[in-house]
């Protein structure tokens, strides 16, 4: 076992998750045949454990990277994963379906797991490309983030996994209006609330009793929006990534891009210019919050400190990587950025290189570059955790 933090890479692709000290590099444990959802990604657990799933096998997997066996426990469930939440405590876990290849949604199988007994349930909800979080810890509330038409779904965790076998279809406890493009969600567990990035801004809505009050909604005080929203427990605040420009993905390099920063405590709401092309996916440092910018001209690095003074570290650029006059999406090679409240290091991958850049976000500087022996296709997914960092106050998969 290690007091340094881990560093988890997964390269979906090949069907590997690399597990690495950080920032030298030395690995630590290795999973093979296992293509884990870049979708769904990693969710923290306490203790420094982390929960993901095997979109080949079908399988939740807990690992315990600080741990003897890397592999805790594995447990069927639903696919294809779209989004993973849990309880503040980490016990009662759902995961959601959406597209996986295909075009149109086409699952509305819900799954949730009891990770202390192992028990597990599969109900029909409504397919889509629903998100998820779970209120509460004594008698969790599920709440499901729907669309076309839109709402918030609330149904009792308990009824949930009570329910019979073939995966019978559910009704809600309690619903909640909400636009039809919701795409983000998020959860502050200190006051059971929920959260849902739409056009219109932020909706919100907290815990009463079995069902949800709304409450007023967040601006993005943009004529951009956001498409993601993460909490940063240790500084109470909600972050998102505001994209504006032209609707067309194939003139990607012209979007611009806002840090979207809202304070809990004091309801203020701060935006800082990024620049334009391709953010999306951010990660939360002890000090800073780190973004990726990928664009033709070049790629960087951006961390922001409290001041929302922003780095800029320049990126080596990839083979393969977006370019003008094609979508960022399709066929390319992207980046994955990963950071852990409890350290100052922040990891960046290399789509197609194998590589991985370790910084240090107090100075900027590069610590190391680290070569896996696996291509990390499409960018790959990553995590950065210490066995205390608290990174489970956030109890979204990301």
């Amino acid at each position: 076992m290690t007091a340094d933090p881990l560093l988890l890479v997964s390269d979906h692709v090949a069907g590997c998750v690399h597990v690495l000290t950080a920032p030298d590099g030395t690995e630590a444990g290795r999973l093979a045949g296992r293509h884990l959802s870049e979708h769904a990604g990693f969710l923290a657990l306490p203790g420094g454990r982390v929960a993901c799933v095997d979109e080949r096998r079908g399988e939740l997997l807990v690992l315990d990277p600080f741990g003897s066996d890397l592999v805790e426990a594995a447990i069927p469930v639903a696919l294809p994963a779209e989004h993973l939440a849990c309880d503040p405590s980490g016990r009662w876990l759902v995961l959601t379906t959406g597209l996986g290849r295909n075009g149109t949604p086409w699952s509305d199988l819900l799954t949730v797991v009891d990770l202390v007994t192992g028990d597990a349930a599969r109900v029909r909800t409504r397919a889509g490309e629903p998100g998820v979080t779970v209120l509460g810890h004594d008698d969790p509330l599920v709440v499901v983030r729907h669309r076309e038409p839109g709402a918030l779904a609330a149904h009792r965790f308990a009824d949930l996994l009570a329910a019979a076998p073939g995966c019978p279809p559910v009704r809600p406890h309690a619903q909640l209006p909400l636009p039809d493009d919701g795409h983000g969600d998020a959860h502050d567990p200190r006051h059971d609330r929920v959260f849902a990035a739409t056009g219109e801004g932020v909706h919100r809505a907290r815990r009463d009793g079995d069902a949800l009050t709304p409450e007023p909604v967040i601006p993005w005080g943009s004529p951009a929006r956001g498409w993601y929203l993460r909490l940063d427990p240790r500084r109470r605040t909600l972050w998102s990534t505001l994209r504006g420009g032209p609707a067309d993905p194939m003139r990607w390099p012209e979007w611009t891009n806002e840090a979207w920063c809202h304070d809990l405590g004091t309801d203020r709401t701060t935006r800082t210019d990024l620049g334009p092309g391709l953010v999306f996916r951010l990660a939360l440092a002890r000090d800073h919050t780190a973004f990726t910018r990928i664009h033709p001209d070049g790629d960087e690095l951006i961390l922001l400190d409290a001041a929302r003074t922003a780095r800029r570290v320049p990126l080596p650029a990839m083979d393969g990587a977006p370019r003008r006059g094609g979508t960022p999406w399709e066929g390319v090679q992207r980046r994955a950025v990963a950071a852990s409240p409890g350290a100052a290091w922040v990891a960046v991958t290399r789509g197609g290189h194998g590589e991985v850049h370790i910084v240090d976000a107090r100075t900027g500087d590069e610590a190391a570059r680290l070569k896996l022996d696996t291509p990390l296709n499409h960018g790959g997914h990553a995590m950065l955790r210490t066995r205390t960092d608290g990174a489970e106050g956030d109890p979204v998969g990301r």
